[in-house]
Parts: structure tokens; C-alpha cells; sequence
């Protein structure tokens, strides 16, 4: 592991200038203090970095042992590059497993809390629909009985007027009838009426002329 890593930082030395910045991790060692300089003479800035700790390396020594680098924090100075790698330390990666696990649980948690409360929602709209399967069923019902009752509503009225218009036509027949009757009676009257008269003018008339009509007898007066 070692001779790899020393061979890995050996390879970027070479393929990569002195002032390229990159991201690097403290290993898991635990404190790595920060000196002034490249080397041990040099005084010490920071008496220990936390394993895991992310910075940013600047530059490395020309024989590669010293890497200059910054905390997010501020801190600046040269620590030896053994202690550094390219990847998250084992600590952090658990760290950040158990904290995106807690996260899942939590958003699980949550997830299951909503699901529950949409099953809630769903088996009450089941309710709903079922209710208003019903009510539609009832309705249906009472609409088809209104549509009878309208049916026959409807052939009632068309009854009614026919029986009114032949009410109306047996009334003007009626009147016709009556003023008929009354016109025969007044004729009738009249009738009689002539026949009276002439009955009076028959009787009138043969008083004056039936005389007339009987020979006259000679008088027997002596002198024949």
C-alpha cells in the first residue's frame, strides 16, 4: 500500500508542474502537524491536522517528501507527502456512509409517512367513488322514474288538449244546435201564427161569400 502510493505520487511529481493545485486528504494518521517550510528545521505553524482532513496541495518539494498546502479553514504551510492521498480516507467514507445512511433513513421515514398517508387518501377517494357509484345509481333510478312520470305527464297534457278542442267543438255544435232549435221554434211560432190567420180569414171569408152562394127564395106574397 505504501510502496504504491509512493510510487503513485512519484508519477505525479513527474507528469505535473510545481505549481498545479490539487485536492488532497490527510491519511489516516493520526495528526499531522504543519511546519514554515520543507523540512523538519523548520518551525511548526499548526501542531496537528485531524485525519481527513480535506486541503488543497500548491506545490511539492523538488525531492518530493514536503507538499505545500491550505485547510479550507486558512491554514497554510508544508507537510510531509506520505500523509497525504488522492482519495477520501477509509474514517471519512464510513463517516459520510453512516451519514448518508441516517439521510436515507430518515428520507425513508419520510417516504414511508407519505405512502401511509396516500393510502389514507386513496381508501378514502375508494370511499368517495363508492358513494358516488351510488348516488349515481340513485340517481339513474329517479331520473328513469322522472322520465316515466314525464312520459306520462307528457300524454296527459296531449290528452287534456285533445279533450279540451273536443269540449270546444261540442260546445260551438251545441250553440249551433241551440240557435238551430230557436230559429225553428221562432219559424214554428210564425207557422201557427199564419195558420190562425188564416183560419180567421178562411172563416171571414166564407161567412161573407157562403151566403151568396145559397139561392135566394122568392117571397110568397099573395100576388102571383
Amino acid at each position: 500500500m505504501q510502496y504504491a502510493l509512493i510510487t503513485s505520487l512519484l508519477l505525479l511529481l513527474l507528469s505535473t508542474s510545481a505549481q498545479a493545485q490539487e485536492t488532497r486528504y490527510i491519511s489516516d494518521t493520526q495528526y499531522i502537524p504543519v511546519r514554515s517550510g520543507a523540512g523538519n528545521e523548520f518551525r511548526i505553524l499548526h501542531r496537528g491536522i485531524p485525519s481527513g482532513t480535506r486541503l488543497t496541495v500548491h506545490r511539492v518539494s523538488e525531492n518530493g517528501e514536503w507538499s505545500e498546502i491550505t485547510t479550507a479553514d486558512g491554514t497554510s504551510g508544508w507537510v510531509r507527502t506520505q500523509y497525504l492521498m488522492a482519495e477520501t480516507p477509509a474514517r471519512n467514507q464510513i463517516d459520510q456512509a453512516l451519514a448518508k445512511a441516517a439521510q436515507l433513513a430518515a428520507e425513508n421515514a419520510e417516504l414511508s409517512t407519505e405512502l401511509a398517508d396516500l393510502k389514507a387518501v386513496r381508501e378514502e377517494l375508494e370511499g368517495d367513488v363508492d358513494n358516488a357509484d351510488e348516488t349515481l345509481q340513485t340517481l339513474t333510478e329517479e331520473l328513469a322514474q322522472l322520465k316515466q312520470i314525464s312520459g306520462r305527464s307528457l300524454q296527459l297534457d296531449a290528452d287534456n288538449r285533445r279533450l279540451t278542442e273536443e269540449t270546444e267543438n261540442l260546445r260551438a255544435q251545441a250553440d249551433m244546435l241551440g240557435a238551430e232549435n230557436q230559429r225553428l221554434q221562432e219559424s214554428l211560432r210564425s207557422s201557427a201564427f199564419l195558420d190562425g190567420a188564416l183560419a180567421v180569414l178562411l172563416g171571414v171569408v166564407i161567412a161573407v161569400v157562403a151566403p151568396r152562394l145559397w139561392p135566394k127564395r122568392r117571397r110568397n106574397d099573395g100576388w102571383g
